[in-house]
């Protein structure tokens, strides 16, 4: 690698460093004034009516709608080719097609991801 494209690259990255370093602390401020703000509404609330336990409520897209909705209807569970199939999708792409919307539905712990010999998996919903 040449020595000036080197510096070039170096000279780049160091350039971004600062936006990051600024970004970040941008968010964090935005933060800590929000919940700032959230907890004195909640104390409001508190005081005047009674505690009531709700399920938060996620945002989805549609397609992680439509993907939600195909495992909801099949207990027994479904592998992510059988989800794309169900949502109309070729089948060269139907695995593939599935994969991000259930990756999001995981983490947001509306879909269980069961794995089962090799690399087969199965998502059962909660």
């Amino acid at each position: 690698m040449r020595i000036s494209h080197k510096r070039n690259i170096q000279r780049k990255l160091h350039k971004q460093k600062p936006l990051l370093t600024n970004t970040t602390s941008a968010v964090n401020n935005t933060l800590k004034i929000e919940t700032v703000i959230e907890t004195a509404e909640i104390v409001d609330v508190v005081a005047s009516k009674p505690i009531v336990a709700s399920k938060s409520v996620v945002a989805l897209t549609p397609k992680q709608q439509q993907v939600l909705d195909i495992v909801v209807n099949h207990t027994d569970g479904l592998n992510p080719k059988g989800i794309g199939l169900e949502a109309g999708q070729e089948e060269a792409k139907a695995a593939a097609w599935a994969t991000g919307a259930l990756k999001k539905l995981t983490e947001e712990r509306l879909v269980e991801r069961i794995q089962l010999e090799g690399n087969k998996v199965l998502y059962k919903a909660l």
